[in-house]
């Protein structure tokens, strides 16, 4: 008798993953969050295509079984997690890898337009104004990146590779990498501050008011990572009173960020929507990655990305 292939769950988005090597390897039911939660019984794997959904978090508390494996297309796993996960002997994957160099090249461009003065030029030239100014030159300046894992390590490479001394701030203090008791002393001196952190119980609105404070007038902060390590009003606060030179936001709080937000129309803040690592086909790579990834889970082989459900990362970095 033909053994029966495990049942692979995948909550949608579009358009949906490729998974045609899968076929006759796996038995492949869709379904929207409206139906996670009782269909999520019958799963053996769980792949979270659309990482923007908090229908995990909903869905998963009960009684009952559960998928053996959750695997999200995504680097942060924040969306997911709740305390009956985080209990279980469910092993959790991210998309790790698939986002770093993007994110990186995204926020040297952030770096390097701020620098140049690039978005004044494009609305003077709206305005058919000549007007000649002087710009930064960005080697030689001063990078803080808050974040010391695969995206983190990347931009720091990155900056690197255009003169900037960069400092890492990781969870702890290791070789290479600064502790969290460095990040004031560190941001205080740094031209370009880059948050690239997961978001974590301690790493919750780390940018405050007192982070803000502490940073010099001159200063250009990017948050890459998540929209929950930003005191969104606090930033505000911030680019009004002109404590610091500007901003660019790729995350937010709530997403998409709503039209009547204030912060379309603060001074000096660039806005993205949630697109610094989405380069042309990255949604097949996800696929491709899940489609390795699922070979090995079937094998017996042990997974690589494995989440701490406990501190909501990858460890190891």
């Amino acid at each position: 008798m033909t053994p029966t292939p495990p049942t692979l769950l995948v909550l949608d988005a579009d358009p949906p993953p490729r998974l045609g090597r899968l076929t006759g390897r796996a038995r492949i039911v869709h379904t929207d969050a409206g139906r996670l939660a009782e269909r999520l019984p019958g799963a053996d794997v769980l792949l979270v295509w659309d990482f923007t959904s908090h229908a995990v978090r909903e869905a998963w508390p009960g009684d009952g079984p559960r998928p053996r494996w959750v695997h999200t297309a995504s680097a942060g796993v924040d969306h997911l997690m709740c305390p009956e996960l985080a209990a279980s002997d469910t092993v959790v994957t991210n998309a790790r890898g698939i986002f770093d160099q993007p994110i990186a090249e995204y926020v040297a461009a952030l770096v390097l337009a701020a620098a140049k003065d690039l978005p004044r030029t494009l609305e003077y030239q709206r305005e058919r104004t000549w007007r000649h100014r002087e710009t930064r030159r960005v080697a030689g300046t001063r990078a803080c990146v808050v974040g010391s894992g695969p995206i983190g390590r990347a931009i720091a490479r990155t900056l690197k590779a255009l003169g900037v001394t960069t400092a890492l701030v990781g969870r702890v203090s290791r070789t290479g990498v600064h502790g969290p008791d460095d990040l004031d002393r560190l941001i205080s001196r740094a031209d370009w501050v880059i948050a690239a952190a997961p978001l974590t119980d301690r790493t919750y609105r780390m940018f405050d008011t007192h982070r803000f404070g502490v940073m010099q007038p001159s200063a250009f902060f990017v948050n890459v990572g998540r929209g929950g390590l930003v005191d969104e009003e606090a930033l505000a606060r911030a680019l009004t009173r002109r404590w610091i030179a500007g901003a660019a936001l790729d995350v937010f709080a709530a997403e998409p960020l709503p039209d009547d937000s204030p912060l379309w129309e603060l001074p000096g803040l660039v806005v993205s929507p949630h697109m610094s690592g989405d380069t042309v086909g990255w949604r097949d790579e996800l696929g491709v990655q899940f489609v390795e990834l699922y070979e090995r889970w079937a094998a017996g082989r042990s997974l690589p990305n494995v989440v701490d459900k406990t501190r909501g990362y990858v460890p190891g970095h």
